[in-house]
């Protein structure tokens, strides 16, 4: 069996364990990037039917790892404005909770790109950095922990690193493997997305349609095209994707009350089920959890992604400062300021999106009442508006 040793070690090759390890690919440290798809499949990452809505501070941190600057700028849409809409009318405006860039018209309040499309990005950039080095096909076996080091096993290679780094998935094995507990909330839905194309214009608008039965959203990209987001459940879900696509046109463009006139599909119908995760610890002794692996969030508020990159960030800055000052990368001190900080930002989070998922997808006429109210609120409270825009707006 080879073995390798490495200054730090990340399990998983997503976007999350991507730009942790471009983040640091200047330090001079070694870094193995384990993965266990092919090489072909991260290289060239296939349409999923996901497209991400990012914040401004998700653009910065690409800028910053000279990513942004090599995506096609024809797959990036801007995002103007965002709608909340609740019931089953979707045109009644005492129904919408409305945000805008008032602060500045001209400029968007987001972006929407492909997954695969940042995903390819990030690999390509990632090729650029000798000290990185991308090892696929790799599952990991087995983590062993000493005073000095953490050793990894996989069926072809033996791994001591001075810092293993988890970023695989929100049903992550090596966190499991290392004992972390995780709190996992099963939403009971399961979310259909695909590419359609439409006769009225979107106006650069997302819209998150909550009806009574199921939740619809439309995320505008190009012109006279969108992502369509349908959450149901399980069984609803099944007899959506068994449609032929003439019906299935008809039945998207009924369910959103043919807000964008007459639809066609332009893609692949794809389901997830919709799973949160919040783990009950970030580290561990020369261990952190980084992306979905510590946090997993329902798609709902647009957050998951954009912690994910943001939980890299936080961490590669503490290790980046803690090198140049000739310090222990991979010391308690740092970890645990690296949990104290992303737990700050992404507890809250999780935990109020949950309570908006409980809310706008319960049926019953208290919960209606109550929605009515949140709407109403929300559209009167000029600073809860203005801290959203800040949020999804601030560049650091």
């Amino acid at each position: 069996m080879n073995t390798k040793k490495v200054d730090i070690a990340i399990v998983g090759a997503g976007p999350a364990g991507l730009s942790f390890a471009l983040s640091l690919a200047k330090s001079g440290l070694k870094i193995a990037l384990l993965e266990q798809q092919t090489l072909a499949q991260i290289s060239q990452p296939k349409f999923d039917g996901r497209d991400i809505a990012m914040t401004h501070l998700s653009k910065t941190i690409l800028t910053e790892l000279g990513v942004w600057q090599n995506i096609p700028i024809d797959v990036i849409h801007t995002i103007k404005e965002a709608k909340v809409i609740n019931g089953n009318s979707l045109n009644k405006p005492s129904s919408i909770l409305h945000f805008d860039r008032s602060d500045d018209p001209t400029a968007p309040l987001g972006y929407l790109l492909a997954n695969h499309q940042i995903r390819h990005a990030l690999y390509h950039q990632l090729c650029t950095h000798e000290n990185i080095e991308l090892l696929c096909e790799q599952t990991v076996k087995a983590i062993r922990l000493d005073d000095d080091a953490a050793f990894i096993e996989t069926d072809q290679l033996s791994i001591e690193t001075n810092l293993l780094v988890s970023s695989d998935s929100r049903f992550s094995s090596s966190r499991r493997m290392m004992g972390l507990s995780a709190k996992m909330k099963d939403f009971g839905k399961v979310m259909i997305v695909c590419n359609m194309s439409h006769k009225k214009n979107h106006h650069n608008t997302a819209q998150e349609c909550f009806k009574y039965d199921k939740t619809c959203a439309i995320l505008p990209l190009g012109e006279g095209f969108s992502s369509i987001v349908i959450t149901v459940n399980a069984s609803e879900s099944k007899r959506l994707l068994a449609l032929d696509d003439g019906t299935f046109n008809r039945e998207a463009q009924l369910m959103l009350e043919s807000k964008l006139g007459e639809m066609s599909l332009i893609s692949q119908r794809t389901a997830y089920p919709l799973i949160g995760v919040m783990s009950d610890r970030f580290i561990a002794q020369r261990f952190a959890l980084i992306g979905d692996a510590a946090v997993g969030m329902h798609p709902v508020t647009a957050h998951g992604f954009n912690l994910g990159l943001r939980s890299a960030d936080t961490l590669a800055q503490l290790i980046l400062k803690s090198h140049m000052q000739g310090k222990e990368i991979a010391s308690q001190w740092l970890l645990h300021q690296y949990e104290a900080r992303h737990k700050l930002l992404s507890k809250p989070l999780y935990d109020a999106t949950n309570a908006i998922v409980s809310l706008y997808t319960n049926p019953a006429p208290l919960a209606k009442i109550l929605r009515k109210t949140g709407i109403k609120v929300g559209n009167k409270l000029l600073p809860f508006k203005k801290l959203v825009t800040h949020r999804l707006t601030q560049i650091r």
